[in-house]
């Protein structure tokens, strides 16, 4: 029977480095996958059903809401984004990691309905850092950047409530100690470990 897999909840601040990080994690381990949500937004160009989104109709994710169908979910404008409990919980029970990249609002609703998720938040290494790479890696406008950094202020104020923290100073080192957590939390005592002991006791009697 497999090893229960661990739901990765990784979180920080727009411009972090989040979605870079999750993928160098993804690259060096293939028993992790990304979690999929379900929207009722239509789809955009490119965008495949049940890779990018499991787009649904209103009806449809209201009923999920009723059947406790989600481990978080949040209306955005007018549409309905959440993620499905039945999906991530298949893939954990498979034996498989997955990554939920969410912002602080949705990690704190998993950690009451998925308590046994590992919390991560990705750090900056400074403010004036992050706002050089939000500056980099767009065309906004000055007060545009000004309100992402109010915003990550903050989210960084919530960082208190994870179980681990990341700095992202260096890419490389920051994957590593990413990777770190995840091969620590692998290695932690949990409910498998009687039936562990018990293995090495019937070798040691035959």
């Amino acid at each position: 029977m497999a090893k229960k897999g661990r739901l990765l909840v990784i979180s920080g601040p727009s411009g972090v480095g989040k979605g870079t990080l999750c993928k160098i994690l993804m690259d060096r381990n293939d028993g992790i996958d990304y979690s999929v949500s379900m929207t009722t937004r239509k789809p955009r160009d490119g965008e495949v059903h049940g890779k990018n989104y499991f787009f649904t109709d209103t009806e449809t994710f209201e009923r999920h809401i009723d059947e406790d169908g989600f481990l978080e979910y949040a209306c955005v404008y007018g549409n309905y984004y959440g993620t499905p409990r039945a999906h991530v919980m298949e893939k954990l029970e498979a034996g498989r990691d997955v990554i939920l990249e969410i912002d602080t609002q949705g990690a704190m609703l998993i950690r009451k309905s998925y308590p046994d998720g590992v919390f991560i938040f990705i750090l900056p290494p400074s403010l004036r850092e992050l706002r050089k790479r939000i500056e980099t890696r767009a065309s906004d406008d000055q007060d545009v950047i000004e309100r992402r950094l109010g915003e990550a202020v903050k989210e960084i104020s919530e960082a208190a409530h994870y179980d681990y923290i990341v700095v992202n100073d260096d890419i490389n080192d920051a994957a590593e100690k990413l990777t770190g957590i995840v091969t620590a939390e692998h290695a932690k005592v949990d409910e498998d470990i009687d039936e562990i002991i018990d293995r090495y006791k019937e070798e040691f009697g035959s």
